[in-house]
């Protein structure tokens, strides 16, 4: 696996913004009510993280320390502006559903997260994929959240009816703790998969399995056992 690729696997599995590190959770809560809406989200946000990991990488001997997270900002809201606009004129409907949350994307802890964490100290190509990595991982989360609670809120799926008439759905999904029960089912899943992410590394090079780790933590652990 090349760096690039690695930038993707890592946004996608290992440090999911939303299953993994738990940000962006305002959006999350707010907007996934549907699967559409859930998509839209990622999608918008998923371009602002690229362009903006790529301008501020390019940039990153020109910003003044002092001054870099206003710049970050001004670097962000001009995209988000961007985004915002171009929402509104071709997909009114969706522009609607989403409301404040769109511009809210300008401090959203993940894109400042990024830039700061990874866009201002590495190359502009690699900053670009892990833009593209966080982005992608990010609209996943937000789809397949969005996609459940759709379903079990309402009996719809991309706004196309599943369920029966006769089959009552289950309302607390469309609120808030829908969110939280779906996402606590989703990482409860990608537990019993063994799916190595950074939430059950131990130690550095860690991927999670003792059961074949030579690692500092499983030294230590024999040396107990031993006593």
């Amino acid at each position: 696996m090349n760096q690039y690729t690695e930038r993707i696997y890592n946004g996608i599995i290992k440090e999911n913004p939303c299953l993994i590190l738990m940000l962006g959770m305002c959006p999350t809560l707010a907007v996934t009510t549907s699967a559409i809406n859930g998509l839209g989200m990622g999608l918008s946000t998923l371009a602002v993280l690229i362009f903006s990991n790529l301008i501020i990488s390019v940039m990153r001997n020109v910003i003044p320390d002092q001054v870099r997270l206003p710049a970050y900002i001004v670097i962000v809201a001009s995209l988000v502006t961007v985004v915002d606009l171009l929402l509104q004129g071709y997909v009114p409907s969706l522009y609607s559903s989403l409301g404040i949350y769109i511009p809210l994307i300008v401090v959203n802890c993940i894109i400042l997260g990024r830039a700061e964490a990874y866009a201002a100290k590495n190359p502009p190509l690699l900053s670009a994929f892990d833009g593209l990595g966080m982005g992608a991982g990010f609209t996943i989360a937000l789809t397949l959240i969005g996609l459940a609670r759709e379903f079990l809120g309402s009996g719809y799926a991309f706004g196309v009816r599943i369920l029966p008439g006769s089959v009552e759905p289950i309302g607390i999904f469309i609120k808030a703790p829908g969110a939280f029960l779906i996402i606590a089912i989703i990482i409860a899943i990608m537990n019993a998969a063994n799916i190595s992410t950074a939430a059950n590394k131990k130690v550095e090079s860690c991927d999670g399995c003792c059961a074949s780790c030579a690692g500092p933590c499983h030294d230590t652990a024999d040396k107990e056992g031993t006593k």
